[in-house]
């Protein structure tokens, strides 16, 4: 087969159908858009129209909340801490903060910073300077040898003084 003799497969490309073209087409007429009524005409947009009746989407009640103060923290597991320094990825002799842990590839999102969180086991001496971190990470970095700096307040302190 040369180049010249490329075609595509019988079928592959279909012409489109040119409505409103007259009689013998049999898309004349009316093109295919039956009689009168507002479907007919040129641009309308119905979707969730319902003639003007009470739409359904807003008819149904509205579940849950989004809150506008929420903070938006990305959550890191001190043994995910722990496989990054394993690995190599992640230098436990420097203070590990949410940029360390960006550019580990284990810290998504995240734009109120980092919460620390106390699932799996941590061997390493580390400095954490994150925005949070929960009791059971706390613990079981300083019984480790490191230590937890936090820069946002923690809400468990504030609500036990």
């Amino acid at each position: 087969m040369k180049l010249n003799e490329l075609r595509d497969n019988p079928g592959a490309r279909k012409d489109r159908i040119r409505v409103g073209r007259g009689i013998g087409s049999g898309k004349g007429k009316t093109a295919g858009r039956g009689q009168k009524g507002q479907k007919s005409r040129e641009g309308v947009a119905i979707k969730g129209f319902e003639g003007g009746q009470m739409p359904l989407h807003m008819r149904l009640p509205k579940r849950g909340f989004n809150n506008p103060f929420g903070k938006d923290y990305a959550h890191v597991n001190i043994g995910q801490v722990q496989q990054l320094i394993d690995e190599g990825k992640l230098d436990a002799g420097n203070t590990v903060d949410h940029a360390a842990l960006q550019a580990a590839g284990v810290a998504r999102g995240g734009k109120d910073g980092v919460r620390l969180l106390g699932k799996g086991e941590i061997s390493a001496k580390v400095a954490f300077k994150v925005a949070g971190a929960s009791k059971g990470a706390v613990e079981a970095v300083e019984k480790a040898g490191g230590s937890v700096e936090q820069t946002a307040p923690n809400k468990d302190k504030a609500s036990a003084e």
